[in-house]
């Protein structure tokens, strides 16, 4: 039995919304409508690992590093290819993809997991892969895979038809204070 990895998108800092969420859930600062300040991703890195969560910034690579967070989130929107950009071992390096050429591009940023979306409908989109072309999608890559978008309670069961490592959500896992591990 395999547990898949849980990944939640937050866009500010919230303590209640950090420790109510289950220690399982790793954490993904992600805000492009305001600079990114510092002194709050310290204060969620300090949140986080009180209760045993993992932090990934997005969008910022020198930030992360130099903050020692667990790892970085590379948008899709972003190619830049970070050359030797695993200074610090233990910086994890996700990112996102929505087709096979951003797959490849995030392969040669180097990152151990792509997030493939959206998998389900969103309402700013009809653009989605569903779980066919997700499963296409995420064999062509030998890298760790992670479903985003659209997941919710309805739809939460059909992960176990994917291909995948893990799955992230923006409202989906907001409260979840125990996660009954979803399993494939």
């Amino acid at each position: 039995m395999i547990y898949l990895e849980p990944y939640h998108f937050i866009c500010e800092y919230n303590k209640k919304e950090i420790q109510n969420l289950d220690k399982k859930i790793n954490i993904i600062y992600r805000n492009y409508k305001r600079p990114i300040k510092e002194n709050i991703i310290t204060k969620i890195k300090k949140e986080c690992h009180k209760s045993g969560k993992k932090i990934f910034l997005s969008n910022n690579v020198n930030l992360a590093l130099k903050l020692k967070l667990d790892g970085v989130y590379i948008p899709s929107f972003d190619k830049t290819i970070y050359l030797k950009l695993k200074i610090n071992k233990n910086l994890r390096i996700l990112g996102s993809a929505h087709n096979l050429l951003e797959i490849k591009i995030k392969e040669k940023q180097g990152v151990d997991t792509i997030f493939i979306s959206p998998l389900f409908k969103l309402n700013k989109t009809n653009k989605f892969l569903d779980i066919n072309k997700f499963n296409l999608l995420s064999k062509l890559t030998k890298k760790k895979v992670v479903a985003l978008g659209g997941i919710n309670e309805k739809n939460i069961k059909k992960i176990k038809l994917l291909n995948c490592d893990g799955f992230a959500a923006i409202k989906y896992l907001r409260g979840k204070k125990k996660l009954n591990g979803i399993r494939k």
